[in-house]
């Protein structure tokens, strides 16, 4: 069954005195476009990831982020000795120069101090062997991939019956344009024996013959046999892709545009009021169809 282009998967652990949260999403795309932001010093981590996901995924725009913090947060972070410095002498110098010049100074809280740029400073995220880390986090992968894929194998199941439906809808309204060709047929020759008494009743000498021809050659052009069987046989193609294993967003994106051509085409041709009212009905379906193709893989 297809699957969709849209997924999410979020997997949140920690080990090896880290804690970390994956996030991994997509949305539609032409092709494949993979975006993975994960810190430099996992080396090896991104080329992972990337290789697992060209290996089960076709299209869509894919971007994977991975969060990841100390669990020793209190003491991540250390004073800045020379940075501390300079900045008590800069306040000191501020204080006694306002107070000299007659102007009230609020004392400074240490929280103040301590949120002034580069007094703190955070400790590496790297001390230490990050070898454990780094194969927890591998090992995350395949969890992560598997989950994202049965995210997308559910839209896609949901895109199915919604298709399905849809294209059961077409097949109704081709249905319906052939209930209704009979009587198309017996207005076009009550239209065509019209006009050609009338063409007869004020043209002198024209040949009956010929004109009979010409009227019978306007009817040809208006047939719609041709883009009702075509039709028929979209709808065969649309429900056998519906079923395949394969990736058939192409496809059946390919095919949208052949049952709009057809369907375009039937109501130019139409020249009878239910036919073109079904013509129009079916434009309309087709157009929701192309709307929800756009998110199959």
């Amino acid at each position: 069954m297809p699957q969709s282009m849209t997924g999410f998967a979020s997997t949140a652990s920690e080990d090896a005195g880290y804690n970390w949260v994956w996030d991994l999403k997509s949305v539609n795309a032409r092709g494949l476009d993979i975006k993975i932001r994960v810190p430099d010093w996992l080396s090896g981590l991104e080329e992972a990831m990337r290789k697992s996901l060209k290996a089960k995924v076709a299209r869509g725009s894919v971007s994977v982020s991975l969060k990841i913090t100390r669990q020793d947060d209190v003491g991540s972070q250390s004073i800045n000795p020379d940075e501390l410095a300079r900045v008590l002498t800069q306040l000191t110098a501020i204080a006694a120069e306002a107070e000299a010049r007659g102007l009230p100074v609020a004392p400074v809280q240490p929280t103040e101090i301590a949120g002034m740029r580069g007094v703190l400073e955070q400790r590496a995220m790297t001390d230490g062997d990050i070898a454990p880390l780094l194969d927890r986090l591998m090992n995350d992968i395949p969890e992560l991939v598997d989950q994202f894929l049965t995210s997308r194998a559910q839209e896609g199941a949901a895109l199915v019956r919604v298709l399905s439906d849809q294209i059961d809808e077409v097949s109704r309204l081709v249905t319906a344009a052939e209930a209704v060709m009979d009587a198309r047929q017996e207005a076009q020759i009550t239209g065509l024996r019209d006009a050609l008494s009338r063409v007869m009743d004020n043209t002198d000498g024209a040949d009956p013959d010929r004109v009979a021809q010409e009227l019978a050659m306007l009817a040809v052009k208006t047939d719609v046999r041709e883009e009702i069987d075509r039709l028929k046989a979209h709808i065969d193609a649309a429900r056998g892709y519906l079923v395949s294993d394969q990736p058939v967003g192409r496809k059946l994106d390919f095919l949208m545009q052949e049952f709009n051509r057809e369907a375009n085409t039937l109501c130019s041709k139409a020249q009878f009021k239910d036919l073109t009212a079904i013509g129009l009905d079916l434009k309309h379906v087709i157009d929701q169809m192309r709307e929800q193709v756009q998110n199959v893989e």
